[in-house]
């Protein structure tokens, strides 16, 4: 018996080792995770997916963060005990997930497309969030690799920035997935914007470390000559951006401030919308309600909509309302608070965080921003250790507690990779349907998508594509003559079509608040008034309520009032053109459309003047084709025009159709069967 006992003491002792030598590993393992997302992350990107760069990113911060927590859940597995380190930023940065969790609750519409948003979405912030509690309890990460990632990604991005303003594949032919490497803006990081802002904060790093610099010995400086050099080239690439960026020509796109601000301020109109906001991705439901006049004589007026506001701060204030505002203001606070009560080592950080927070005024919000951001307070304000809270729970006595709590945290960390799975599946075949596209395959489309939506039914896009797929469908098999239309055919055709109008409510159902949806519910209506009955009114129905979102919207008056055009209803399609017209009077198609709707309700003079209007509001040299086809129409309204003793009657016979015009003037619809389709009441805008 004794040396069984032995024996047992002995296996026991080597089971101890074993697991303080895997502790010790796991350990090692998080830190090598950490590392490796930092200095990954702004590379990262494929093309497997619509949108290849932040897209991919966010996934990949998604994925490693899970992986962090199941370690983190082994650890405990094998200790038995749960330790925590308590850190005085943690209860801020707590409090703001808070708030955007319960604005996405309560508020979004849509909440998985909020969820996964990935500007300013709750899965990146939690995502972001947990990353700096690991960066801030692994000092070794931040403290002997954070210098050296810097360098690292500053000065090989700084590379790639070079290297691609001079256009290397140019005159290389690439496969249809690789030509965006012939781009000069092509960065791994995802925009030129982003890439700036990125640049400009390795650039005051590399900045600040040179003015602190104490006396060299001779190996010192030689790595100070690096320094120098990394500077030098990080200033280059810097500068190439920068041109690029305000060079004539560049397609950067930002919303305008006064608008942004505008739109914070509707929030404050409703109480519950004040305190908590219209919800994360609900941004541009509320920048159509404030469009005015002057929007609209913008440059960027077709833009109906930005998802995001000018100001990452005001973005946060108008989504996340007073008390997300309030929360990310006490962060902020804070931050700064400790940065002046601690040594000049972490004070001279003060200009980043500084640097930071004016993208977030300035700048609409970013994944790299908020990666930024989040690494930065690791970085700089790891606490003393009388700051620090170190705690402890002994669940080895509590065998029960500790089962539960390794069941719990194993089956939400599954479950939760289970659904990002899906969800970056679900991306992966919607790029796989674009790719369809391109190989001219509409069944490589029609299955791509149909598998995406099945994977996430809650990405708008998604569901709003397979709209217009399903209406292909429909319109290729109506192309047919008529007594070749087959009795399957018809059914095909019934079923494509209703697919078609299922997929447009589904957005609507998603979110009803956006203009677009219901744009898109009523252009699939218009497409389908030749062989679906009731189509027309449905059609009208929808583009009422695009116009209740977005009032200050002339396209949408247009587009309603093309259907009472085709309808022969000229009456109806007059008063929408002049209300387009009013919204925007330098717009050439509206005043077009509102000329021949005149025309064909034989207000002759009427329809003289507002062509002349068109021809005026069009340039001989950029607009030819149309101030030609302009000039030909005006002849043909100015002989209707009644010469003396002549009624206007006697021109009544000459009356005819317009010929083909690039300014978009009303026409019927491709998709036309004979005897009509009958479609279900269910089918309606209204149906829920």
């Amino acid at each position: 018996m004794g040396a069984l006992s032995l024996a047992l003491v002995h296996i026991s002792k080597k089971f101890c080792y074993t697991f303080l030598y895997m502790e010790k590993n796991l350990q090692k393992i998080k830190s090598i995770i950490l590392y490796s997302l930092l200095l990954t992350t702004p590379f990262f990107f494929l093309n497997i997916t619509q949108e290849y760069f932040v897209t991919n990113k966010l996934y990949l911060l998604g994925f490693g963060v899970l992986v962090l927590m199941l370690i983190s859940v082994i650890q405990i597995l094998i200790s038995k005990k749960i330790s925590w380190e308590k850190h005085p930023l943690d209860n801020f940065v707590l409090l703001f997930l808070s708030i955007m969790a319960i604005s996405t609750i309560f508020s979004s519409p849509n909440k998985i497309q909020a969820l996964l948003n990935p500007n300013f979405g709750l899965f990146m912030m939690v995502s972001l969030s947990i990353l700096y509690f690991y960066f801030s309890r692994d000092a070794k990460v931040i403290k002997h690799y954070g210098n050296m990632t810097i360098k690292i990604v500053s000065s090989v991005l700084s590379l790639i920035t070079i290297i691609f303003f001079f256009q290397p594949f140019k005159s290389v032919a690439l496969p249809q997935n690789f030509a965006f490497l012939k781009s000069p803006t092509f960065t791994p990081v995802g925009s030129q914007l982003d890439l700036a802002i990125l640049l400009g904060f390795f650039l005051i790093i590399q900045i600040v470390l040179l003015l602190t610099k104490r006396q060299l010995d001779n190996g010192e400086k030689k790595q100070s000559i690096f320094n120098y050099l990394f500077l030098i080239l990080n200033v280059f690439a810097l500068s190439l951006v920068t041109y690029s960026l305000l060079k004539p020509g560049n397609t950067l796109l930002l919303p305008p401030f006064r608008l942004s601000w505008f739109a914070a301020l509707e929030i404050l109109k409703n109480p519950q919308m004040a305190l908590i906001g219209v919800g994360p991705d609900n941004f541009s439901t509320v920048f159509t309600r404030v469009k005015d006049f002057a929007y609209n004589q913008s440059p960027i007026w077709q833009i109906n909509s930005f998802n995001v506001s000018r100001s990452a701060i005001l973005q946060i204030f108008t989504e996340t309302g007073i008390l997300g505002l309030l929360a990310f203001s006490l962060l902020a606070f804070n931050v700064l608070k400790s940065v002046f009560t601690r040594t000049v080592e972490s004070k001279k950080f003060i200009f980043l965080f500084l640097y930071l927070l004016a993208c977030l005024f300035v700048f609409p919000p970013s994944f790299i921003v908020w990666l930024l951001f989040f690494v930065l307070l690791a970085k700089v304000f790891q606490p003393h250790n009388d700051e620090t809270i170190k705690q402890s729970a002994d669940l080895s006595d509590f065998l029960p507690i500790f089962i539960g709590f390794i069941v719990i945290s194993v089956g939400l960390i599954g479950l939760s990779g289970y659904f990002l799975g899906r969800s970056y599946a679900s991306e992966y075949f919607f790029k796989k349907s674009l790719d369809g596209i391109t190989n001219n395959s509409v069944k490589e489309v029609y299955d791509n998508q149909r598998q995406a939506i099945i994977l996430n039914p809650y990405i708008e896009k998604f569901r709003s594509n397979f709209a217009q797929t399903n209406l292909l469908i429909a319109n290729n098999l109506a192309q047919k003559k008529t007594h070749e239309i087959t009795e399957k055919d018809r059914q095909t055709i019934t079923q494509a079509i209703q697919a078609g109008i299922t997929e447009g409510k589904a957005v609507i159902s998603l979110n009803p608040q956006k203009a677009e949806g219901w744009q898109g519910l009523a252009s699939i209506y218009l497409n389908i008034i030749n062989a679906a009955t009731g189509a027309d009114v449905w059609s009208v129905s929808a583009y009422q309520r695009a116009i209740l979102a977005d009032p200050q919207n002339p396209s949408y008056r247009v587009g309603i009032g093309g259907v009472y055009y085709y309808l022969k209803k000229y009456d109806e399609a007059i008063k929408f053109f002049e209300q387009a017209i009013s919204l925007k009077p330098d717009w050439p198609n509206s005043n077009y459309n509102y000329a021949w709707a005149n025309f064909q309700a034989k207000n002759y003079a009427k329809a003289v003047n507002a062509l002349e209007n068109t021809l005026n509001l069009l340039n001989p040299k950029t607009d030819k084709a149309d101030y030609e086809k302009v000039k030909k129409d005006l002849v043909i309204f100015k002989n209707m025009l009644p010469k003396e003793g002549e009624s206007s009657a006697a021109k009544t016979e000459e009356t005819t159709t317009p010929p083909p015009s690039s300014l978009n003037l009303p026409t019927p619809p491709v998709t036309q069967i004979s005897p009509m389709i009958e479609l279900p009441k269910e089918a309606s805008p209204e149906a829920k």
